[in-house]
């Protein structure tokens, strides 16, 4: 029965977090509204701004799964090229380990859990006034308490000595102290990434483990890998209806993230004594551990993502590799809409964008069809 109680208690505290991340991702994007969408279609001229661009947008809007979507939806419309969507995504990388850090310094060092209750009842109540702006700005705040009331609650399952012994027993397959089991763990991570979709919720809940003393530091760090991985199934996913500039898109932000973890996989000494140095505190304590996977999660994608900058056009020609050009008999079959995606544009400008794409695209089918006439 206590098993139970536990499991039930981490998953509920998993899934108040995954409902806080979105209901605060999706306020903090109404919030933001068409200027944030602007900024995102203005500002991607070169692969720095894209990168720059990409950085600022997921930062505001905390969730990189939200940005590289509207990135696929961009490209399926015509409205940016696969060169300048991969900078956005190159960005949208970094941005997404800020809310690893608010896990790591507000859910650990201070009691913000004291405000989650507070933040959520007054986030609540202005649902019921009449401003607009207020609603918003209410839904980001009930968003902020549903998130770290989910974290109180996974970190409180595991308090009792009880619990804690239950979850190493649990966790007790996972050790990545040689290549092999490293591998494996990346593997657990990038699976349970992809079935949750969304990896600051798992980065969130390994957090937890590894400050419990559940998990040890490098299973922790293996996981945060296979958690880089398994975001990219999102943005996959998203990509399965589109065109194939859009599916290019989605595969590209799949293969500078599994190069990175390549490389970080085969010179994991040199990492482990990277984030040592960067960080103070010994790792033997778990307190000190969430500091130092913040300090890993960040300095992983940042360096990934410059890794990759000067070397976009390459990323890109073996996206479109990944995606070759369809066949004639492909393109006969294909839908006679080529940009107008419901599923892709939920929003009336990307929609009116991708419309008046269509339209110019059968007037340059007409004009086709008259020229062979004439001929």
């Amino acid at each position: 029965m206590e098993t139970t109680n536990t499991i039930i208690q981490i998953l509920g505290g998993l899934a108040f977090f995954l409902l806080g991340m979105t209901t605060m991702s999706d306020a903090l994007q109404k919030v933001a509204g068409d200027r944030m969408r602007s900024l995102l279609a203005a500002m991607t001229g070169r692969p720095i701004t894209g990168l720059i661009t990409g950085f600022l947008v997921t930062s505001i809007i905390q969730s990189s799964s939200a940005t590289t979507v509207m990135v696929v939806s961009f490209v399926h419309a015509g409205l940016m090229s696969l060169e300048q969507a991969i900078g956005v995504v190159l960005g949208a990388n970094i941005g997404t380990t800020v809310t690893a850090w608010l896990v790591s310094l507000l859910g650990f060092k201070f009691k913000i859990t004291a405000l989650t209750l507070p933040a959520i009842t007054l986030g609540f109540a202005a649902r019921f006034t009449k401003r607009e702006g207020l609603v918003k700005w209410g839904e980001v705040l009930l968003g902020f308490g549903l998130l770290f009331f989910g974290l109180m609650m996974m970190e409180e399952s595991l308090k009792t000595k009880e619990n804690l012994e239950m979850a190493r027993h649990w966790m007790s397959f996972l050790h990545a102290g040689g290549m092999l089991s490293r591998l494996y763990t990346v593997a657990v991570g990038t699976v349970v990434t992809m079935i949750i979709q969304s990896s600051s919720a798992t980065m969130a809940l390994t957090i937890v483990l590894a400050h419990q003393g559940v998990i040890d530091y490098q299973t922790a760090l293996a996981l945060v890998m296979g958690e880089n991985i398994g975001t990219t199934i999102t943005a996959n996913i998203a990509a399965i209806a589109a065109n194939r500039a859009a599916k290019q898109a989605a595969r590209a932000h799949m293969l500078f993230n599994v190069f990175g973890v390549v490389v970080v996989f085969f010179t994991w000494p040199l990492w482990m004594r990277l984030i040592d140095a960067m960080v103070p505190g010994a790792i033997s304590d778990p307190h000190h551990i969430p500091l130092h996977m913040s300090a890993f999660h960040t300095t992983f994608n940042v360096l990934n993502a410059f890794l990759f900058l000067p070397f976009v056009k390459y990323l890109a020609a073996a996206a479109r590799r990944l995606v070759p050009e369809p066949t004639a008999r492909q393109k006969r079959e294909a839908s006679e809409l080529k940009y107008i995606d419901y599923a892709l544009v939920p929003t009336p400008e990307l929609a009116l964008l991708a419309a008046r794409k269509d339209m110019q695209y059968m007037a340059d089918e007409l004009l086709n069809m008259l020229g062979s006439l004439e001929d």
